[in-house]
């Protein structure tokens, strides 16, 4: 196998271009929705060359890590295309809906009215855990006066209050100039999780500049020395050389902090969601889905996140394989 490490962390930059576009579990293990499919007879293992062609969608945070299954994958099986855009946590739901996707990279879970669409639709899914992310804060470089932020200030910081905020309006002592920010738009999972820890449902400041790809976020943020912005750990350490990461209630995100649970609230898992019939009916998805579990941890690690428990990749294994 490849060294995923130094590739990847210098090709994140890259990955929404490469790949065609990026709260706590409910139960332990894979979350399968009740009208599931019954078992196939035939379902190939790696060993066996397959065709076919596979579509995905989803989260810019899990990016990285599929990009690089896919492109281990393509090594094994060479006749199966994955194609996989990253359009957003949210937008990649609309078209696992819409029946245009076989699975769906997910910051975060399904939510309500998004399973009663799929429900609707007729769309069975199961539910992947694949890795742990710590949502990052990032501010420029130059920045000389934020070390760390409490979850107070992050939320007087980014909370719409119809005022246009100065780093003074946060701290007295720091610079009278004008915030400037950079944020995931509001189709990303990474936005609706931010929503949830920090924003306490209430808007985000209108000012801000918002994108679905977290380059933008990166460069935006690089850019400006009054701007901060927030993304996945990934994305901060394939460009920690030009950003200061911030500590949250002086915690810094770390493969250990994020792990423990100690970078908390911003710590989270990320999900990868697949429709059942489609296991059932296409080999080459089902063969995908089980390499994509047998390499998560490797991968994820290898880009920046954190592998889950080897237990809960072993139940979704055996969800999986319950599928067939």
């Amino acid at each position: 196998m490849k060294n995923w490490k130094y590739f990847m962390m210098t090709s994140i930059v890259g990955s929404a271009l490469l790949l065609g576009a990026c709260s706590s579990d409910k139960e332990e293990g894979s979350k399968t929705s009740n009208s599931g499919a019954t078992s196939s007879e035939t379902n190939a293992g790696a060993s066996e060359q397959l065709e076919g062609k596979l579509a995905g969608d989803g989260s810019s945070t899990v990016a990285p890590i599929m990009e690089a299954i896919v492109e281990e994958y393509t090594a094994v099986q060479p006749k199966v295309q994955v194609s996989v855009g990253v359009s957003g946590t949210g937008g990649g739901f609309e078209k696992f809906i819409a029946g245009e996707t076989d699975f769906s990279n997910a910051s975060r879970e399904v939510k309500e009215e998004e399973a009663a669409k799929l429900k609707e639709a007729g769309i069975d899914y199961t539910e992947m855990k694949i890795a742990y992310d710590g949502l990052s804060i990032v501010v420029n470089k130059d920045n000389d006066w934020i070390e760390g932020l409490t979850v107070e200030q992050l939320k007087k910081v980014w909370v719409e209050d119809g005022k246009e905020k100065k780093w003074s309006d946060i701290d007295p002592s720091w610079p009278k100039e004008k915030i400037i920010y950079y944020s995931p738009g509001t189709a990303s999972g990474t936005y609706d999780y931010f929503d949830e820890v920090i924003l306490d449902g209430k808007d985000l400041v209108k000012k801000a500049t918002l994108s679905e790809d977290d380059n933008v976020l990166v460069k935006g943020v690089q850019g400006d020395k009054n701007a901060i912005g927030f993304f996945g750990y990934a994305y901060y350490l394939a460009n920690k050389d030009n950003l200061k990461i911030v500590k949250v209630g002086g915690v810094e995100p770390t493969n250990e902090t994020i792990k423990s649970g100690e970078y908390t609230p911003l710590s989270r898992p990320l999900f990868v969601y697949v429709k059942n019939s489609a296991v059932k009916e296409n080999a080459a998805l089902y063969d995908f889905m089980k390499y994509a579990l047998e390499n998560a941890g490797e991968m994820a690690e290898a880009v920046g996140y954190v592998r889950t428990p080897d237990e809960d990749y072993k139940k979704d294994l055996d969800a999986l394989e319950g599928l067939k």
